[in-house]
């Protein structure tokens, strides 16, 4: 018996917020294909009832996605031709889904994209800051040493940083970067991107923390944050040096951490102990 000619998994953008964002070969897909593996079903047939769609759901979330990987990929072998969406935006851009596209092309089987709206892209497209070179950290940690950590080493980063926030963590998020960075560092706050209620906001780290956290309309809805990189002058070896620092004072005497920090950084070993 000849075996069925395995189908393809189409990897599908959904809108962020505008439902008039989700394309023509986006829909065209979604009605066709056998199912559709969500992040939350619930929020997809809603997405789905909008354009009048009616498919099977199959709920993939970060829980169970390594646990459904090798059934969905069996269901692709057997000709299926099956869509991955999340909640909003671009599949696996800080959402579940690589585990099973990666299994899906260790298989053979094909994967192919449908391109559509992205958080991240949408932000830089307004932020007016430097996008040849850049890097996007998703969500900080939640915890505020794991988060303040993880700042620490990005401080000396040169390139345009990128982060996700969630409504309760963003005034805590930007007062650790104003903290970590420098609080006259510039940075974008792009909130509700394509919604009713969308800003940007273009200012300092430590003038947009109190902005935000004087206004509690400024911390309601879905943040993406564009930094400014570190200049490519001597605030980036200072950066590394305090960084640096940071860690080695918890091990010895200040004076001894500063000396260390500033010969490994390059930094002026008066500014790191003063600091």
């Amino acid at each position: 018996m000849q075996q069925p000619r395995p189908g393809t998994l189409h990897v599908v953008a959904t809108p962020i917020g505008n439902l008039g964002d989700l394309s023509p070969r986006a829909l065209d897909t979604l009605r066709t294909v056998d199912a559709i593996c969500a992040e939350d079903t619930r929020h997809t047939r809603q997405l789905l009832s909008h354009y009048g769609i009616e498919r099977p759901l199959v709920a993939l979330h970060e829980h169970n996605e390594d646990a459904l990987a090798e059934r969905i990929v069996a269901r692709l072998q057997g000709g299926e031709s099956l869509a991955l969406v999340s909640d909003a935006g671009t599949p696996l851009v800080s959402d579940p889904g690589f585990r099973l596209v990666r299994a899906a092309r260790a298989a053979g089987i094909r994967v192919t994209p449908v391109p559509g709206a992205c958080a991240f892209v949408a932000a830089l497209s307004v932020a007016g800051r430097p996008s040849d070179r850049l890097a996007f950290e998703g969500f900080l940690p939640a915890k505020a040493s794991a988060r303040r950590e993880r700042l620490a080493h990005l401080a000396a980063e040169p390139r345009t940083l990128v982060f996700y926030e969630s409504a309760h963590r963003i005034e805590d998020a930007l007062a650790d970067l104003a903290g970590v960075f420098g609080g006259e560092r510039p940075v974008v706050l792009a909130r509700e991107l394509t919604k009713l209620f969308e800003t940007v906001l273009d200012d300092t780290l430590a003038s947009l923390a109190d902005r935000v956290a004087g206004d509690p309309n400024q911390r309601k809805g879905e943040f993406v944050l564009v930094v400014r990189g570190a200049e490519d002058d001597g605030s980036a070896a200072l950066l590394e040096g305090r960084r640096l620092y940071a860690k080695l004072k918890e091990l010895l005497p200040p004076s001894k951490a500063a000396k260390l920090a500033a010969e490994l950084s390059g930094a002026p070993r008066k500014d790191l102990y003063e600091k």
